[in-house]
């Protein structure tokens, strides 16, 4: 594939979202499985006739299939790195995207259809884990023909995924790319995420999970959900600089306990109303547990690091950002040094990015350089 270029960056176009029809069940880490799993999906560039070209990108926590180009619903939520030129390069990769186990935007989860009883799964929907998803990614592609990936890349969970597809498929995968994620999610962040959870749990709509065709859904509990989520991806920084203490109303203070008065509030509300048109609760709850639950140590090495990745064959490009304080660059510093200490081949990039969480979102430009260059020193 040659060495980088500096050739101009294009969109690949319109896209439009399929979806597949695993033909077996899929096991799961809480011991059920799931029968006639749907996974939606969007493909970006030609796969080569050896089948050797294949990227999968995983999606965070309220991400889906449509990563580029134009569709339905707009751009692309990683637009920016994939396409001609751009960091995941479709000129010489063929990069697949799928909507995650559990969620909302056409793959299997809560909301969807339980074949053995004809209504919609709510809280009967298995727990799920980030082996899971992986799981079902590893049958989708079995599905497609694709047996090798050449680089599993993703952002905080996303990344997660990485982590786990190098780890139990180490013979499978080439390189990962892992931004903006942790081998495990700190105190504090599971703490979060407990928060969002509960508020979307004391919503009286929420109906124990059973809301589907009811009339009602827990919007005021899912917004402030999202709220909360929204303030752990930015830093404190990022809302400084934004917001200020700029009052809705120039300085005219209304004196109401019912009505947004400054303009970071009115911003969250915003930001509330938009997420509850567009994704479930149900899955926001199996999906925040999922990130809680998952732990590399833990899981794959009896409590050490180095254990857990000691199998791991995947060349690894770690980045992180300054301002993250919910995946801080320290836990991809202690993926780096577990992996250095076992000899394996490890990059670290930290960005100074004053954005917090969501700068692997908005920093697109800075991480183009290092993911293109370490993708074409695993072609040398």
């Amino acid at each position: 594939m040659g060495a980088v270029t500096t050739r101009a960056s294009g969109s690949v176009g319109t896209v439009r979202t399929r979806h597949l029809d695993l033909p077996e069940p899929v096991p799961l880490d809480c011991g059920r499985s799931l029968d006639r799993v749907r996974v939606a999906y969007e493909t970006y560039g030609e796969l080569s006739p050896a089948r050797d070209n294949v990227i999968l990108v995983c999606h965070a926590l309220s991400g889906d299939a449509h990563a580029a180009g134009t569709g339905e619903t707009g751009l692309g939520w990683w637009d920016g790195m994939i396409g001609p030129g751009k960091a995941f390069d479709t000129d010489e990769y063929f990069v697949v995207a799928t909507n995650l186990l559990g969620g909302c935007r056409g793959t299997t989860g809560p909301s969807s259809t339980d074949p053995a009883t004809g209504t919609p799964y709510g809280a009967d929907f298995p727990v799920i884990t980030v082996a899971d998803m992986v799981r079902t990614e590893r049958a989708f592609l079995d599905a497609l023909g694709i047996d090798r990936l050449a680089v599993v890349a993703g952002g905080s969970l996303g990344g997660m995924q990485a982590l786990d597809w190098a780890v139990t498929h180490p013979d499978q995968v080439d390189s990962i790319v892992v931004i903006a994620s942790t081998h495990a999610l700190h105190p504090q962040g599971v703490a979060w995420n407990a928060i969002a959870r509960e508020s979307i749990r004391a919503d009286p709509d929420w109906q124990g999970g059973d809301y589907y065709g009811t009339g009602r859904t827990p919007d005021a509990g899912m917004g402030v959900a999202r709220m909360v989520g929204h303030v752990t991806y930015l830093s404190a920084e990022a809302l400084e600089t934004k917001f200020h203490r700029r009052l809705q109303h120039a300085d005219d203070i209304r004196f109401t306990i019912t009505e947004p008065e400054f303009e970071v509030e009115s911003y969250l509300r915003h930001q509330a109303d938009s997420f509850v048109r567009r994704f479930d609760a149900n899955t926001y709850l199996y999906t925040s547990r999922a990130l809680s639950y998952f732990d590399l140590a833990r899981q794959y090495g009896e409590g050490s690091l180095e254990q857990a990745l000691s199998g791991v064959e995947a060349r690894a490009l770690l980045v992180a950002f300054s301002s993250d304080w919910l995946y801080p660059p320290s836990g991809s510093q202690e993926i780096h040094d577990a992996l250095q200490a076992l000899g394996k081949p490890v990059e670290l990039h930290v960005i100074d990015a004053p954005y917090g969480h969501d700068s692997f979102l908005l920093e697109e430009a800075r991480q183009t350089p290092l993911i293109r260059a370490f993708l074409t020193g695993a072609t040398r």
